[in-house]
């Protein structure tokens, strides 16, 4: 008997999504993103940069300031755009998993805690105050917070007193997936029961857009939309920089359970490898990508076959639409990889950097409550060596229990989840 209760206490933990929010160039919270892609309606516009030398013309821009309710001036004067983003999703996640409770109803504040990840943090902000101070002699005394990648991180913590494991997670465009994995990781392993998790980002000034756009990396479509942002597509030539966040609530399922908390999804794998090859460019042997996919559904315990459909990283970029491809292919086998449907909602919302896998995991899970795989949007002219089915233009009502999300960032970060329903 003893042995049976060692060997159970030790098990690993199943890991639940209780909550979730997101703001983003779609909308400012969880439902308005996902009905604006169910509406076709893509979140980036046409805006002219060419003064600062720029030469993308598209990008996913927030209008408004996110209503941070109840966040005190101590907290939220300290906070870059980004991180402003990534409270008010955390707020909406923590809403839709307590209601009006708190945390500390249900757990010991010990056992809770906060990874929240950002690719290039408080950029703007940084160059903005520095700038008002060489010109008045005047600083803010804030501005060191709004350079620092963990002020978001700190900012959930302290909101909601989680004293249990922090971090901040910076991956480039596979942040905000690797800041999901590492809490599920956490909770499947008892070392927390619930965690808050995932990121932020928001580059809008012209020196920050300058830096990517020197790259080549952003799109060099100049005046038709539907070409700015078209992944798997023969006339992609570059991802559309956005900003927005999206974090989750994971919790132990078992303790969500018994404080009857409603389950919107289960987390049940994750993969983590690196390519170790290039600073920008994906592996050409993709060894990496494979292991990554193949390690997230070992440790979910499900067969390739088993997977209903592929939230892609789908950049729209020619390297790694390609890249990813030829990915899947190896990882699930090509009669698997042909039978599964793929779609890069990234068509829809551009590219929220690293808040990116967050909110296709948010995606995900909208999936899966609808019974609905989002189209893959302005896919009208598909490259042939991009063969998968990545559901063209149309949305497709089916069957769905299992989802993977991909993402894949500079430096060689690769990140994949395995998201259920949560049965």
């Amino acid at each position: 008997m003893e042995k049976e209760l060692s060997e159970r206490a030790n098990a690993p933990r199943r890991v639940v999504v209780t909550g979730y929010g997101a703001v983003t160039p779609l909308g400012m919270n969880a439902a308005e993103s996902w009905a604006a892609i169910m509406a076709y309606k893509p979140g980036y516009q046409y805006c002219d940069k060419s003064a600062a030398g720029i030469k993308s013309r598209f990008y996913g821009l927030i209008e408004n300031e996110p209503v941070l309710k109840n966040v005190p001036a101590a907290i939220r004067r300290r906070l870059p755009r980004y991180a402003r983003l990534t409270l008010a999703s955390a707020q909406e996640a923590m809403k839709m998993a307590f209601g009006d409770e708190h945390p500390e109803q249900h757990y010991d504040l010990l056992d809770c805690g906060a990874i929240m990840g950002t690719g290039w943090a408080g950029q703007d902000e940084t160059q903005v105050h520095y700038d008002d101070f060489l010109r008045t002699g005047m600083g803010s005394p804030f501005g060191c917070f709004f350079s620092m990648p963990s002020s978001a991180t700190a900012a959930v913590s302290l909101l909601w007193g989680l004293r249990g494991y922090q971090n901040t997670t910076i991956a480039a465009c596979a942040t905000g997936t690797m800041a999901v994995g590492d809490a599920f990781e956490l909770i499947r392993n008892g070392r927390a029961k619930m965690m808050l998790a995932g990121a932020g980002e928001s580059l809008r000034s012209d020196s920050a857009v300058w830096n990517i756009d020197v790259l080549g990396a952003l799109a060099s479509e100049q005046e038709e939309i539907t070409r700015a942002c078209c992944p798997f597509s023969l006339d992609r030539n570059g991802f559309v920089l956005s900003e927005g966040a999206a974090v989750l609530c994971l919790e132990d399922r078992e303790t969500a359970l018994a404080r009857g908390a409603t389950i919107l999804g289960e987390i049940c794998g994750y993969g983590n490898f690196s390519d170790a090859f290039d600073f920008t460019a994906p592996a050409a042997d993709k060894i990496a990508r494979v292991q990554t996919i193949r390690h997230a559904l070992d440790q979910a315990g499900i067969a390739a076959s088993q997977l209903d459909y592929i939230n892609a990283h789908g950049t729209s970029t020619p390297l790694n639409d390609l890249n990813e491809t030829e990915a899947i292919k190896m990882a699930l086998g090509d009669e698997v990889a042909y039978a599964t449907p793929c779609s890069s909602t990234k068509s829809y919302t551009g590219h929220l950097i690293g808040a990116a896998g967050s909110f296709e995991t948010i995606v995900c899970l909208q999936a899966l409550a609808h019974q609905i795989m989002p189209a893959t949007c302005n896919l009208n002219n598909p490259d042939p060596a991009c063969d998968l089915d990545y559901i063209p233009n149309q949305h497709r009502p089916a069957q769905m229990k299992t989802t993977l999300n991909l993402s894949f960032g500079f430096g060689g970060a690769n990140a994949a989840l395995v998201i259920s329903r949560g049965q």
